[in-house]
């Protein structure tokens, strides 16, 4: 077969079955657990460079072949699924999809640019990362699930869609914004973790009545 197989694309694999996942959820209605998938994805991005890395003596074929299956599964799994989201929940205005056009192009740019950068960072150093350039696409894993959780707060369902039509918006802008973002450590990584589990299984568990604007059905 051809591909590289051994654990260090395992997490990635997962990440990528899960935003598939994700996607037939999304498609039938049950957005819920479409959240709950996409924020699975982030969770296993957080941490499958670090299990990459645990392999010494690399080929210069598995680092590249590490860098370019990761940036094809991220823009499914935050690029196309989060699209897919917004869609369902009311993102369906012809503004609305330009914007979510435009969010999935910036995050396809920012990983083709990525690879090309990271490909030449590899070549030379072994060292992780210490800071992203721009913000990085896998950021959608934790904002969309808070957003989501938060939404019963909202007086109305009109400044609910409001405040996400800026996100996609911002987050799309700040995908291609070349700025320095640096790299949470492991404790923060826990933290966020934490976070992100502790809003989707609020999301999962929470009654149906409560969630006042994601749970009217759009198709």
């Amino acid at each position: 077969m051809i591909g590289f197989w051994d654990y260090t694309v395992i997490l990635t694999y997962v990440s990528f079955a899960s935003a598939a996942a994700g996607i037939f959820c999304a498609m039938s209605s049950h957005v819920e657990y479409a959240v709950f998938f996409l924020a699975l994805s982030g969770f296993c991005d957080m941490f499958d460079g670090k299990i990459a890395r645990t392999k010494k003596n690399r080929t210069e074929e598995e680092k590249s072949f590490g860098i370019q299956i990761d940036s094809l599964c991220d823009i499914v799994c935050f690029g196309i699924l989060p699209i897919i989201i917004c869609y369902k929940i009311g993102m369906d205005h012809i503004y609305s999809m330009i914007i979510l056009v435009l969010y999935g192009l910036a995050g396809l740019i920012r990983l083709a640019y990525f690879n090309v950068v990271e490909e030449k960072r590899q070549n030379t150093t072994d060292d992780a990362r210490k800071y992203y350039q721009g913000l990085p696409i896998t950021s959608m894993a934790m904002l969309l699930p808070v957003l989501f959780v938060v939404s019963p707060f909202f007086p109305s369902n009109e400044l609910f869609m409001i405040v996400l039509h800026i996100m996609v918006a911002v987050v799309g802008i700040l995908f291609i914004t070349d700025f320095k973002f640096r790299k949470p450590t492991t404790i923060e990584i826990f933290l966020i973790v934490i976070a992100i589990a502790a809003a989707v299984l609020a999301l999962i568990f929470v009654e149906r009545s409560w969630w006042k604007f994601i749970y009217i059905p759009r198709r």
